[in-house]
């Protein structure tokens, strides 16, 4: 401790720091609280320190900082008790700031960090040239950075001249290069301009000689009908012959027998070959065909929703499938999904494909399950169970189309069940001739088996 001429102490806690402590010597400070920090009980700790108390050093610098310069500026107990750590565990650096005389070879931020807890006099000059000099080391530094990055400028400034002139050169020889091809283009364009005239000249004369072909054609046709004309005139003629013989038959007229039988015979033969150049198909229509009648009508998927039934009833569905030759198409993940969609989709796959194989071969109805693959990266391994054709959609289509094109494919008058939740699909099968039918319904009718 210093003292004056008069033999009173002189120390510096009257002095005060009238400008911002630089943060350099802020962080020093804080990390010499930190590091004391642990040394104090929790009774010497200020009370807003002291939920730090289990913290290591380096957390309680990060998270308690502001906290402890704060304490250390307001608290001079707090701060003389860190002094006296200070002094224990720098007792060299302590030793020089009480005698007044620092080392000159320390770091002046550590110097103005110890001299801002043990107040020595003239602490507020260490702090100060403490941060000064930090200042003016930021700004040596700051400056050698901008020199060394100005430097690295213009290496990169003359780099991109000398690649800006390599990358010119070779613009013009591709431009030159463009325009020999260029050139080339427009002298094949128009070698394939004069290969399109000639085309089409040649185009004009054989749709010249094909308006000639029709024509004959036709006159051909015409003259095949006039000789149909005469053929069937002779054919009259000949049926005339025949009836006439089997009159003359039927009155006995026996002499005549042989000669008859004669021209039967021929007029047979003559009607046969007849028949073969002309090449005329069996009769087709029957004259009860041609009543004019109302027949009874057939049972379709439609008129089975006309019975006294809900139509989430399973029932419906047993009806359906009990109609001559009935396919059932069902929507696989709209099903799935409706009835255990907390399953992984590979087993919810496995559990349709199962219950599906028992219904068609209760109701021996042929059933097709439909599956989206429009997202699956690879083909799905799988084994159809008996009786179930097992579909997965290409890339870019999906479940839904591939459902309509089924119905489409199958002829009309075919009972085709459709089974999706979908409204979209339920109306696009509807209008196709399909009877939808609710997810939920199959999924009854497994239950009950």
């Amino acid at each position: 401790m210093v003292e004056t001429s008069g033999g009173e102490p002189v120390d510096g806690t009257a002095e005060v720091l009238d400008r911002p402590m630089p943060d350099g010597v802020r962080r020093r400070v804080v990390q010499i609280v930190s590091d004391s920090f642990g040394g104090l009980t929790l009774a010497e700790l200020p009370a807003q320190l002291r939920q730090y108390a289990r913290f290591t050093p380096n957390r309680r610098a990060k998270f308690a900082g502001n906290a402890m310069a704060a304490a250390l500026e307001t608290d001079a107990v707090f701060r003389q008790r860190i002094a006296e750590k200070l002094r224990e565990a720098q007792p060299e650096l302590t030793g020089a700031l009480d005698t007044g005389s620092p080392p000159p070879a320390a770091d002046p931020l550590d110097v103005a960090a110890a001299a801002y807890v043990l107040r020595p006099a003239g602490w507020v000059k260490l702090v100060t040239a403490a941060g000064e000099e930090a200042q003016r080391a930021d700004a040596e530094r700051a400056d050698e950075e901008s020199r060394a990055e100005l430097e690295r400028l213009r290496e990169e400034l003359g780099a991109a001249r000398e690649q800006t002139r390599a990358e010119t050169e070779r613009l013009r020889g591709e431009l030159e290069s463009a325009r020999k091809e260029a050139e080339s283009l427009h002298r094949k364009l128009r070698a394939a301009l004069s290969d399109v005239k000639r085309g089409e000249s040649a185009l004009r004369k054989v749709q010249g000689e094909v308006e000639t072909v029709r024509a004959e054609g036709q006159a051909q046709v015409s003259a095949a009908e006039s000789e149909t004309r005469r053929l069937k005139a002779r054919l009259g003629e000949a049926e005339a012959a025949l009836e006439a013989t089997r009159r003359a038959a039927r009155e006995g007229r026996s002499v005549e027998d042989m000669r008859v039988r004669l021209l039967l015979d021929t007029v047979l033969d003559a009607a046969q070959g007849l028949r073969r150049e002309l090449a005329l198909p069996p009769v087709s229509v029957r004259p009860a065909e041609t009543v004019d009648a109302v027949e009874p009508g057939r049972m379709t998927p439609k008129d089975i929703a006309a019975r006294a039934l809900s139509e989430n009833d399973p029932a419906i569905l047993d009806q359906l499938l009990a109609l001559p030759q009935a396919h059932l198409v069902v929507d696989g993940y709209n099903v799935t999904k409706t009835g255990y969609p907390q399953m992984p989709l590979e087993k919810q796959r496995l559990r349709l494909l199962g219950q599906l194989s028992q219904l068609a071969a209760q109701t021996g109805a042929e059933v097709t399950c439909v599956f989206d693959g429009a997202e699956l990266a690879a083909p799905v391994l799988l084994a159809p169970p008996r009786g179930v054709r097992v579909l997965f959609s290409k890339p870019g289509v999906t479940a839904d189309e591939l459902i309509r094109q089924l119905v489409r494919a199958e002829p009309p008058g075919r009972p085709v069940i459709v089974v999706s939740t979908d409204r979209e699909v339920a109306d696009g099968v509807a209008r196709a001739g399909a009877r939808p039918v609710a997810s939920v319904v199959l999924l009854r009718r497994f239950s009950r088996a």
